[in-house]
């Protein structure tokens, strides 16, 4: 969720102002559906590793042929090295650690304290990384959105001992590992399109490792409907689809109105997870919901998108990493 280089932040027409509000709320679509289609692949019987699989395989067969065309040692214009970092923080890893947080906690807790810890590991990464000293709204931001994490722990830990403990602690790690991503897209300035497209194909090396350690059994027996749901849910939706709608938001509206389009995440996946499973999040939920996304606020308060949505400098245009 990174704003591409040639965002501007200037007076955008109103048709093109309705285009680019349409993208950004269907980038969150995409994202809060990816949420909800690896709640349903896990009650369908399908694993962490199976989500992972469906949401970077299908796409890395789309995208291998544009990311060779850089070659195979340069792999994109990222190089290898760079891209197995990303592979991990932004990748197959991370969709699997995220996916495993669905075996043990409800949809609600990964829809709020996964985008709440990206951004604020994303802000404690982007003052250590590459010296971003947030202005006070954020700090005080950050400290909302903890009270929320903490809300949302303390009923998951109550509800389910330490396997909500396991559970919420997954949503937490794959938070900072996709905030690391983010910042990383920043320092080594990659194109963010680029970094999903080369992620993707870097996933297909895991292809055997998942069928000699994993196998296809429980995709076999989740059937093809759920294969299929997962197939467009992750691999389209949740990935390259709402990359490329989060990318036009930010063109045609510009970096720091962009930024807050992820905020509506949380929501959106209670939504769109009431309605496709019926899953009715609890007052205690939806506190905590309500804390985040006034957390969310105050870190998009000072008119500059945060750390994990922030542009690449203006004299980057193709994103290319500096090597």
């Amino acid at each position: 969720m990174t704003v591409p280089a040639g965002a501007s932040a200037g007076r955008t027409a109103p048709a093109g102002a309705g285009i680019g509000i349409a993208c950004g709320v269907g980038a969150a679509a995409c994202w809060a559906g990816g949420f909800v289609a690896a709640q349903h692949g896990i009650a369908a019987g399908l694993s962490p590793f199976d989500i992972a699989f469906h949401r970077f395989v299908w796409a890395g067969l789309v995208l291998l042929p544009g990311v060779l065309r850089h070659g195979v040692v340069k792999l994109g214009g990222i190089g290898w090295r760079a891209s197995l970092v990303l592979a991990v923080t932004g990748g197959p890893v991370q969709a699997m650690v995220s996916a495993s947080g669905f075996v043990m906690v409800p949809l609600a807790h990964g829809a709020v304290i996964q985008p709440s810890v990206t951004v604020l590991a994303g802000l404690v990464l982007a003052a250590m990384v590459l010296g971003d000293r947030p202005p006070p709204a954020r700090v005080r931001g950050a400290a909302v959105l903890v009270a929320g994490i903490l809300v949302m722990g303390g009923e998951g830990i109550a509800a389910a001992g330490a396997g909500g403990m396991l559970g919420d602690g997954a949503f937490v790690a794959a938070g900072a590992m996709f905030a690391t991503f983010g910042v990383l897209l920043r320092r080594w300035r990659i194109a963010p399109a680029r970094a999903t497209a080369t992620v993707a194909a870097v996933t297909l090396l895991y292809v055997p490792v998942h069928a000699l350690a994993f196998g296809f059994s429980r995709m076999i027996a989740a059937g093809a409907f759920e294969n299929a749901l997962q197939i467009v849910a992750q691999g389209l939706f949740s990935g390259p689809g709402a990359i490329y709608l989060f990318a036009r938001s930010a063109v045609v509206l510009g970096a720091s109105r962009a930024s807050v389009f992820p905020s509506l995440v949380p929501g959106l996946t209670l939504m769109i997870g009431f309605l496709a499973l019926d899953e009715a999040p609890s007052l205690i939920q939806l506190a905590g919901l309500g804390i985040v996304l006034v957390g969310f606020r105050l870190t998009q308060t000072a008119g500059a998108p945060g750390p994990a949505f922030a542009s690449r400098p203006a004299d980057d245009p193709e994103g290319d990493r500096r090597c």
